[in-house]
């Protein structure tokens, strides 16, 4: 089995800074991707940022500048450096870890974290 752990969230004023982290372990051959994705009250998850294995990275347009994802491929974690945060960014953050699992690593398994709390408020 392959355990996703995120930590990091927490309440924040505007502007300010959060990093989130995450980990991914278990039965794992090999990572593809990595991600963050968040899901705010009443709306859909949508994709935060996401790198892949060979270090290409992805942005949700709203967070350009403001975020940075990072990862360390042999730890297979991944952190996501906030800044300028602002209230739109309250959400549950989710990390994502895209996997060739050990047992077969022809296929490719997602799976996710418990999701921590992001809140941007004064």
């Amino acid at each position: 089995q392959v355990q996703v752990v995120e930590s990091g969230g927490g309440l924040v004023q505007p502007g300010g800074s959060l990093r989130l982290s995450c980990a991914a372990s278990g039965s794992i051959f090999s990572t593809i991707a990595m991600g963050w994705y968040r899901q705010a009250p009443g709306k859909q998850r949508e994709l935060v940022a996401i790198i892949t294995s060979s270090g290409g990275t992805n942005y949700a347009d709203s967070v350009k500048g403001r975020f940075t994802i990072s990862r360390d491929n042999a730890k297979n974690t991944v952190n996501l450096q906030m800044n300028s945060l602002k209230p739109e960014d309250t959400a549950v953050y989710y990390c994502n870890a895209r996997i060739r699992p050990t047992a077969s690593p022809g296929r490719i398994d997602d799976y996710w974290g418990q999701g921590t709390q992001v809140t941007v408020s004064s």
